[in-house]
């Protein structure tokens, strides 16, 4: 029996009388959210068994509709699909159960090395140098931390989900969040050099609102490169030059270390003593850089923050002790970000509807389409 045929038979289309059982392993490395049945829906019965791995959860949509989402363990679905008697039953529907069910397997791993860039160049108003246009490039790490938000939200009746499908549209995310950033912290161009770790810290804090709309968690963002034109390369290197001689201490501790380090590759008794001796220095010449390792007590209990007020609760914790708030979050405001009841018409925070989709900003000058909340547009660089 092949694979296909195997998943037919298990998924109940042509089993009439044994109960499923539901598992799934991700043999790519790159899958997001897998859906079984991966074509349509199923009629799962009453008492199927669901086995979900440490690293997964599994959400169990019934009627159309998200009931719940199952940690690791095995676990016992219950629908109105009895075997036989649901045959009979549905011959009306040419002996296709209208109680439709399906499972969500959603990977909690985290998931690597996923690429954003600018596809253009993004414009970038200098306070020395004028406009000019910027190319960067980075690395980030996401996870999925709200299973049926991230369902809802992005993976939509969709059979599979991979890093490929989501890494453009957070990459669209990263590139506006990033221009809104250096056009709030950077007056210049010039003062790049110094600033690429407080670049990367300060962008990935702003972009941890936007991932969290999305169920999506935000790991660590890094700033490979940021690629100027070359006039304006040549600038910051003359710049950087500069910088060089502004702590005369730290210069002739680099020439020092230099010049012993081609001392104890020499030739003869004296390069071998100034190895000795620079193998007895060492520890007390770079002692201050580290700190002691100081004994670990015992292990707290693993927590989260409670996505409603950030308090830190328990992790397996179903609701917020401090505020009361359903951890399981089933979808958000678009407008202010608070989390709704599955069937929510209004914000309760500020009454805005449920359902509508927030409208992309355009730009006044040059009509460049940006996301909603954008500040600067990223095709001229104009404030919103």
């Amino acid at each position: 029996m092949g694979s296909a045929q195997r998943e037919k038979t298990i998924m109940g289309t042509n089993n009439v009388v044994f109960l499923e059982n539901l598992e799934w392993f991700d043999n790519t490395g790159q899958e997001l959210v897998h859906r079984i049945p991966e074509k349509g829906s199923g009629e799962i019965k009453f008492g199927a068994q669901l086995t979900v791995r440490e690293s997964q959860a599994g959400v169990f949509f019934y009627k159309g509709k998200a009931i719940e989402a199952f940690g690791a363990g095995r676990h016992t679905l219950r629908t109105g699909n009895i075997p036989i008697l649901t045959k009979i039953a549905a011959i009306p529907w040419g002996m296709s159960s209208p109680l439709r069910a399906e499972v969500y397997f959603v990977n909690l791993k985290v998931f690597t090395n996923l690429k954003w860039g600018t596809r253009d160049p993004v414009a970038f108003k200098d306070s020395e140098l004028g406009l000019i246009r910027l190319r960067a490039f980075g690395v980030f790490n996401v996870q999925v931390i709200q299973p049926i938000l991230f369902i809802n939200r992005l993976v939509g009746t969709q059979g599979m989900y991979t890093t490929q499908e989501i890494e453009e549209y957070l990459n669209r995310v990263i590139v506006s969040r990033f221009n809104d950033y250096m056009g709030d912290s950077l007056d210049s161009i010039l003062n790049l050099p110094s600033k690429y770790d407080e670049l990367s810290e300060g962008l990935a804090k702003r972009l941890q609102k936007d991932f969290t709309h999305f169920g999506l968690g935000l790991a660590h963002l890094y700033v490979n490169a940021i690629t100027p034109p070359p006039e304006v390369q040549q600038a910051i290197d003359d710049r950087a030059r500069m910088g060089v001689f502004d702590d005369m201490n730290k210069l002739m501790q680099m020439k020092a270390a230099m010049a012993m380090e081609k001392a104890s590759q020499a030739e003869g008794g004296a390069g071998t003593g100034m190895g000795m001796g620079m193998g007895f220095m060492m520890p007390a010449m770079f002692s201050q850089y580290f700190d002691a390792a100081k004994p670990g007590g015992r292990e707290a209990p693993e927590t989260t923050a409670c996505p409603d007020c950030q308090n830190p609760i328990p992790i397996t914790a179903k609701f917020c002790p401090h505020c009361g708030h359903q951890q399981l979050v089933f979808t958000q405001c678009a407008n202010c970000g608070k989390n709704l009841t599955p069937n929510a018409k209004f914000c309760s925070r500020c009454g805005h509807p449920a359902e509508e989709k927030p409208k992309p900003k355009f730009c006044s000058k040059c009509g460049n389409e940006n996301l909603s909340d954008s500040m600067y547009c990223n095709q001229c660089g104009e404030k919103l």
